[in-house]
């Protein structure tokens, strides 16, 4: 890939996008190189870099499969699973604790009855 053109943060021309913005409009880069990249400044620390993509050649959002939906409810079943008390906390288990609030706090739950 050659030298890409810089832009300043909020100054890229249309018809280019970022991911998160092609993604909003229902698009994907589709394979194609980055056309150009748009650096935030920061004090004191590398700018911030996003990469900007052409939204004439991007192409459309690949529709969920029915076996892909499958396989991300799956996924999102098992990081809900306590693997202490093997039970279903009902919301997202915090990386931090790795295992439900009761089981994290059991002294917590004896001073409550």
């Amino acid at each position: 890939m050659g030298a890409l053109p810089v832009y300043r943060w909020h100054l890229a021309p249309d018809g280019l996008a970022t991911r998160r913005q092609l993604r909003a409009l229902g698009l994907r880069p589709g394979g194609q190189d980055v056309a150009a990249q748009v650096e935030r400044p920061r004090r004191r620390r590398d700018p911030l870099v996003a990469y900007l993509y052409r939204i004439e050649q991007a192409k459309p959002v690949r529709p969920m499969t029915p076996a892909k939906w499958a396989a991300l409810a799956k996924a999102n079943a098992a990081r809900r699973m306590c693997p202490q008390c093997h039970a279903d906390a009902g919301y997202v288990i915090p990386v931090s604790l790795g295992m439900c609030a009761p089981c994290a706090y059991p002294a917590d739950e004896q001073r409550a009855a």
